[in-house]
This record gives C-alpha cells, sequence and structure tokens, in this order.
C-alpha cells in the first residue's frame, strides 16, 4: 500500500482496525512509534560497558533503559534496513533489558560500585534466572549451570567479604603460617618457596590487607557476575524469542562471532552430543573472554603485597560446586611435594589444601572441563528430574545453603592438623 493522498477511506479504515487488534491481542498500549529518523541518534554507538566494568547500567550511556523504547527503536532500525553492525549496542541493550526486566531486575539501577549489600538481591534475582531458562528449556545447560553454581560461589565470595567483618580476612594468616611452619621445623626454612603462592601470602602478608581491598575486591567479583549476565543473558532471550534468527541478526551485527553463532545451533539441533558441545562453547566464552581477563586482574592486584592472590586463593580454599560428584575445589589438586634438603635427605609434604588458584583459565577450565561440565550433563541427561527439583527451591535457600563462612577457618585448621610432614 502506498503512502500518500491516494489511499482510500476504506484502506485507511482497514489499517486502523489492524492496529487495534494488535495492540488489544499484544496487551500493549497505542502510543504512537518513534518518528521516523529517531534511531539515527542511536547508531555506530560503541559498546562502552559492554564487560559492566566501567559503569553501571547498560552498555552505551546514550542508550535508553525503558523497554518499549527500545523496542520501537530497534523495531524502525529493522525497517528502515540499516545494516545491524549500525545499531549493534542498540540492539544489544534491547536484548539486556528484556533479560533485566523478565529476571524482575532494574538495569538502570544495577551498579556494582555500590556493594555487595546493595547488590545481593540482584545477584540472587539473575541467578534465579538462569536457572528457570534450564527448567524451561533443557537444551539451555550453560544457563542451568551458571545459575546452580552461582550459588556456590555466590556465597563464597560473599563469605570472603564478609570475613572481614565478621572474623578478619587476616584471622587466617595464622593459620595458614602453621602450615608452613610444620614444614620448615622439619626440612628448614627453604621449603616455604614450594608451597602455593597463595597459601605463602595469605601466611605472610593477609595483615595488609584493607577494609578498601576487600570492598575493591567485592565490587570486582560483582563486575565480573554482572559482565557474565550482560554478555550471555541477551544470546539466550534472543534465542528464546527469536530462535536462530534472533542470533543470526546478533552474528551480523559483530556481537557475537561465528563460533559462537555456530554453537547456538548446536544447541537448538536437539542432538545431545551436539547440545553438550554448543553449551561447552557457550561456557568457555564466558570463562577466557568474558572473565578471563578479569580475574588476572583481581589476582594481581596489589601484586608486590600479594593482596589480590591470597583473596583468590581464599575463594579456591571456600569453592565448593554442588553439582553431584564434583568435588571442592581445595580437593581437585591438592598440594604435594617430595624433593631434597640442603644435607640430601628426601621430604614429603602433603596437606589438604589447593595447589592451584581458581583464577587462573587454564587450571579454572580443567576443572570445568573434567569435573564441572561433565557431570552437569550427565545430570541433565539422565537425572533431569532431580535437577530441576533441586532448582526449584527457592534461590535464596541455595544461596544460602552455600555460605562456607562457617567452616572457612575450619578447612584451614583441619588441613594444619592434617599436613604430613616426613624427612629420610
Amino acid at each position: 500500500m502506498h503512502r500518500g493522498s491516494t489511499v482510500s477511506r476504506a484502506g485507511r479504515l482497514a489499517v486502523a482496525v489492524v492496529a487495534v487488534m494488535g495492540a488489544l491481542i499484544g496487551g500493549v498500549s497505542l502510543a504512537a512509534p518513534a518518528h521516523a529518523g529517531t534511531v539515527t541518534r542511536y547508531l555506530d554507538l560503541p559498546l562502552t560497558n559492554r564487560f559492566a566494568d566501567q559503569y553501571g547500567g547498560g552498555v552505551n550511556r546514550a542508550l535508553p533503559t525503558d523497554l518499549h523504547q527500545l523496542e520501537q527503536l530497534v523495531r524502525e532500525a529493522r525497517a528502515s534496513g540499516i545494516a545491524p553492525k549500525r545499531y549493534a549496542a542498540l540492539l544489544f541493550q534491547y536484548r539486556l533489558v528484556q533479560a533485566t526486566t523478565d529476571a524482575g531486575i532494574d538495569l538502570a539501577g544495577w551498579d556494582p560500585a555500590k556493594g555487595f549489600h546493595a547488590t545481593r538481591a540482584t545477584m540472587i534475582k539473575s541467578y534465579r534466572y538462569y536457572e528457570n531458562f534450564q527448567i524451561a528449556h533443557r537444551n539451555l545447560q550453560w544457563a542451568g549451570m551458571a545459575g546452580m553454581v552461582g550459588a556456590d560461589f555466590g556465597g563464597g565470595t560473599a563469605d570472603v567479604v564478609l570475613a572481614g567483618d565478621i572474623y578478619g580476612i587476616r584471622g587466617l594468616q595464622p593459620l595458614a603460617a602453621q602450615i608452613i611452619e610444620k614444614a620448615t621445623q622439619v626440612a628448614g626454612p627453604g621449603i616455604i618457596g614450594q608451597f602455593p603462592k597463595g597459601l605463602q601470602n595469605l601466611a605472610y602478608h593477609a595483615d595488609q590487607i584493607t577494609p578498601a581491598d576487600l570492598a575493591w575486591f567485592s565490587k570486582q567479583i560483582l563486575v565480573m557476575q554482572k559482565a557474565i549476565f550482560s554478555d550471555l543473558m541477551p544470546m539466550h532471550v534472543a534465542f528464546v524469542k527469536d530462535g536462530l534468527d534472533g542470533i543470526d541478526e546478533f552474528r551480523r551485527a559483530g556481537i557475537v562471532d561465528d563460533t559462537v553463532a555456530a554453537a547456538w545451533r548446536d544447541i537448538e539441533s536437539n542432538e545431545p552430543a551436539r547440545v553438550s558441545e554448543g553449551n561447552g562453547t557457550l561456557l568457555r566464552r564466558e570463562q577466557y573472554d568474558v572473565v578471563g581477563w578479569q580475574f588476572d586482574n583481581v589476582r594481581n592486584y596489589r601484586r608486590s603485597a600479594g593482596v589480590g592472590s591470597a583473596l583468590t586463593y581464599a575463594m579456591t580454599l571456600a569453592g565448593s560446586p554442588s553439582v553431584a560428584g564434583v568435588p571442592a575445589l581445595r580437593d581437585f589438586i591438592s598440594y604435594t611435594y617430595e624433593g631434597r634438603t640442603a644435607d640430601g635427605r628426601t621430604v614429603k609434604i602433603a596437606t589438604p589444601i589447593p595447589d592451584w588458584d581458581w583464577s587462573v583459565f587454564d587450571l579454572r577450565w580443567k576443572y570445568v572441563t573434567t569435573e564441572l561440565l561433565p557431570r552437569y550433563q550427565d545430570m541433565v541427561n539422565n537425572h533431569y528430574g532431580q535437577l530441576v527439583a533441586q532448582m526449584k527451591v527457592p534461590y535464596e535457600t541455595q544461596f544460602e545453603s552455600h555460605r562456607p563462612i562457617y567452616n572457612l577457618h575450619k578447612i584451614l585448621g583441619d588441613a594444619v592438623e592434617h599436613t604430613k610432614v616426613t624427612v629420610s
């Protein structure tokens, strides 16, 4: 139909009737659509806050956070034939606001800089949202695992932060020192350097950790948590609402690459092996592309004082995923040492502490791919009803049941007791 004065009265009436019926059926208001050219002010914007590390809110401060307005703008961009790369930020923001709205989160007010206490409810809502995807869509395994493990690491992270208020993170120092001293009493001080760097930093530098350090650490963990949501959830929304067409629009916009687009085709295939592989690709994107560099920054924080690595090592001590059969992080690679003393004797040390750091990507990825992911996928494939029942537990309960604060000191205390040092 043409635009202009030649349109018949009957034609105009028909258009009006269709518009009214569409609005009634869709349950939306009859607010006028965005005027032609409105979208132009939102073209070619960079994703300045893609990884949630610059400021609160969305991916670019110039973009609105109102869902209806974003929907109108994206509709206008699509109808005008503009290349998706030009409205990539707008599209990304639209899908992100769809996700936060569905999850009951106010994106404009979501700011990791506000700290753990102020954003705790948002964290819980985000993980609940992940699990809801798994419950409703069996193939969306990344979302389910992220939700389930979120309670574990969310609670653990909270406890590392709250330790500064409750027990004092410095209270871990004498326990860490005792483990090392048990070895030095037998093998001499030269053995100190053989212990994990994180343990050494807890033993000799925990007294340098300040409340400001804990606040900084908390913010970075909250930034990573939001970054993961902001990157992965818009894709999930696009897929659930518009299928592979939604993912292809992301690809054409340059938001995702061909590898990620192929992962979504695998997930959509319903072939178990391909579904597993596709979710594995999303998992690697999360752990490497989204938070890999951020974890490195956290571990290297105040490096000369060992503050960052002391805190990430404390996370590794505390972490214990609730996926059936998955070992606690500290049990995945436990510390053992065998070497020779200066006088030629053989010294052996074994202690139930982690000989690795969760923040190091290669080791984290080994843990995820050999323990966490395969066991979670086994639950999906062979115990789905049990998995869903576990996820239907109120998330507040899930979160609070995985709070290791009450045994973090006990973990190190037990390690002191069970440290064995022999010389022969």
